[in-house]
Order: structure tokens, then sequence, then C-alpha cells
């Protein structure tokens, strides 16, 4: 017998959520077989069998959350059968673990009997949702038959169900009127933990600095008359700017780590992508020794995965500086908090056009943007701080450096 266990997928996972078993009990497996989907801390993502044999022995249900390590199946070798207490008398096992032969629905807790009364309509079809999603929908008496998901593969996700409440009569019109309350997902929970603990722990300071974008605009819009196909937004640039700033400032690139200050020799940026469930931040790997042309199309990919969640665990983890990005949303300025362990983070805003200042005091319409960098004190100080933004300022409105 081998135990199916809950994968560690990245440094700081120490538990795992799951989404749903895509094979079911008693089905034959192969070692690598995709059988069901968890959620870490930062998406998504496949979890495989260990090994070849009969998938059995469950011991947890779709929305459980279990510490990594923990036995949440089994595949059985044939004539190998359950062993005697199998998820009865396990003392690592959660409360809400289960007998591998007593039907899942039958051993759910009343409110969870419940998403899953909404969540199996009878059209005959499985719904694929979250499992927050079908709280929601309990709570609001939403039939997540009738909701049409937007989350990765039509899968329902809370915003769905939210955006049904709206558009379908309340059971009672009271309830229309009670405040909504819902359990934070498996993202949303430990992006909570962990910004509360940078901000608690680490301390920030921050500066910002207008770039003017001109000539960047300029160069973005000859590089598209020549190849119409390319594509290349202002955080492309950004990304590259940040690479070379941190390759002449390595100091920038660092982490506190037990009181030492841990320079990095390789400058892996993490780029933050907003999901409907939450946010992640894949990490672009080496990013010194990429163009802006391969830092771009590499983003695209990452992020595409990400909407999906089928991004690998080593795509989520190793990020020494990271950047944040909410220009789309018309935004004027924002701090970010810093994503431990990394000792800096950039806010980008919204590049827009405005009147400014301009030699001989004359007024000039130009595109301005500005960018705030947070910085942990503990090893980097004001004076360099405020001179890796100038340096990541002068890469962008000198932008044909970013393309050596």
């Amino acid at each position: 017998m081998v135990e199916v266990i809950m994968p560690k997928m990245g440094d700081a996972m120490e538990e795992g959520t799951l989404v749903e078993w895509t094979k079911k009990d008693g089905d034959q497996v192969k070692s690598g077989d995709v059988i069901g989907n968890i959620q870490t801390d930062k998406a998504t993502v496949e979890l495989t069998a260990p090994s070849s044999g009969t998938l059995t022995g469950f011991l947890i249900r779709e929305g459980d959350t279990v510490p990594v390590g923990q036995a949440i199946a089994a595949i059985l070798k044939e004539g190998e059968k359950l062993p005697e207490g199998w998820g009865r008398a396990r003392k690592s096992e959660p409360q809400t673990a289960m007998r591998a032969e007593q039907p899942i629905q039958e051993q759910a807790k009343p409110e969870a009997a419940a998403a899953v009364a909404v969540a199996e309509q009878p059209r005959g079809e499985r719904i694929f949702a979250s499992p927050l999603a079908r709280h929601v929908a309990s709570e609001a008496g939403v039939e997540l038959s009738s909701v049409k998901g937007t989350g990765p593969n039509g899968r329902i996700v809370e915003r769905d169900v939210r955006l049904a409440v709206g558009t379908q009569p309340a059971r009672k019109t009271a309830e229309q009127r009670q405040d909504a309350v819902s359990k934070l997902n498996v993202i949303r929970k430990i992006t909570a933990e962990r910004t509360a603990h940078s901000m608690r722990e680490v301390p920030h300071y921050y500066v910002t600095v207008e770039v003017n974008l001109d000539s960047l605009e300029q160069l973005r819009a000859k590089m598209r008359e020549d190849d119409p196909d390319l594509k290349l937004s202002i955080n492309d640039f950004v990304v590259k700017a940040c690479a070379m700033a941190l390759h002449d400032q390595p100091h920038i690139n660092a982490s506190f780590d037990s009181n030492q200050i841990r320079v990095h020799g390789a400058i892996n940026i993490g780029v933050a992508v907003a999901l409907p469930d939450g946010l992640t931040m894949p990490v672009l790997k080496n990013c010194e020794t990429k163009s802006v042309r391969q830092l771009a199309a590499e983003m695209r990919e990452l992020a595409e995965r990400a909407k999906q969640n089928k991004l690998s665990p080593d795509e989520l983890t190793g990020s020494t500086f990271a950047i944040s990005n909410m220009g789309m949303f018309d935004v004027e300025s924002f701090t970010a908090i810093i994503n431990e362990p990394n000792g800096a983070i950039l806010a980008v805003s919204t590049a827009k056009k405005r009147p400014v200042v301009a030699e001989g005091d004359a007024i000039e319409v130009r595109t301005m943007m500005k960018i705030t960098g947070s910085f942990d004190h503990r090893i980097i100080d004001g004076a360099v701080g405020a001179q890796f933004m100038g340096a990541v300022r002068q890469y962008l409105e000198a932008p044909t450096r970013l393309l050596s």
C-alpha cells in the first residue's frame, strides 16, 4: 500500500485544501496520473498519484484543509486491503477525517452537506465550484446550476455567486438585509496571515518617484511599427529596469535572514497576478540574463497559466524582489506590502498625461507615472532605497538601455 499524502508545494506551505477529487474511489490509476486538485497558499495545483494501483481510502472531502505530509488517501496493489482502522484510529488525522467505506456526503457536517446539496442540482452533470462559492450559494439560497462560472475552465467562484445573488429572488426578503459572512478561502487566509506578519515584523519605509515615460512610449510605438505582432507592456520594461537596477545595486536584492543579510546571487522577480479567488505571484527566474522580449513572453505565459491554476510550485517560489502593478485601475499611487522574505517591492501606478513644468518654466504635457518602493529598513537604509528608485527611473527614462 502507498499512502497519498498532502504534498509540500513551496517552501512556506504548511497546509493544503482539497478542491476536488478527479478520480473516484476504486479507480485504477497509474503513477503520475492526476487524481485531484489542491489549493495552496498561492494557486490551485494538480495532485498526482505517487504509485500505480487502486485509488481508495479517501480521508478528506472537497474543502477540507490538512497539514502537509498527512495521509489523505491510499493506493493499493493487487490483493492488498486497507489496514484495520484506516481513517478511524489515525492520531494525526483531522477531525473531518473519515472511514474510506463511508460515503463522503454522509460524514459531512450539516453546513457542508447543505453546500453539497446546493451544488448537486438535478441536471445530471457535476458542477465545478470552489468550496467558498458553494458556501456562499448555500447561505444566499442560490442554485449553482443557474450560475455561470468565470473561473478556470468555467469553475464557479465566489464572485460569480455574489453577482448571481442580485439576479435571483431571495428565499426571504429579510435575508437580503443581513450581513454576508463567509470563511476566507486558502489564498486569502494565507495572504491575510503573511501581510499581517510582514506589516507587524518588517519595518517598512517608502520612497516614491515620478517617471517621464515619453521616451518609453515612443520606443514602444516604434517597436510595434516594426513588428505589429510584438506585445511589450510598460510593465515588461519595469521588470527589466528593476532587474538592471538590482544588478547594479545587489544590496537591494537581499533578505533579512536570522539577524544576517543574505544577498541573493540570482535576480528572481515575483510579479503579482490577480485571480478570481485572490492573488498569486509567479516568479520570473534569472531576470538578469534575459532580454525585455524574453521577460515579456515568459510573463504572459506565467500569467495565463496562473489564471488557469496550472503553475508549478517552482514557478511560485524563490522570488528575491517583487513588483505589484495597479496601473490598469487608474491609480494615482499606492504602497505595497513587502513579500517576505524579500527586502523590497515596487508598486507601479497608472501612466497619465499631465502638465509639468519643463526647462525655462515652460508648461508641457508629458506621460508621467509614479512608482513607489517599499523597503525593509533592517537591511536597506533610506538613502540606499532612494538611490535604487533613482536608478529604476533612469533606466525607464532612457529605455533604449533596456534593449541591450
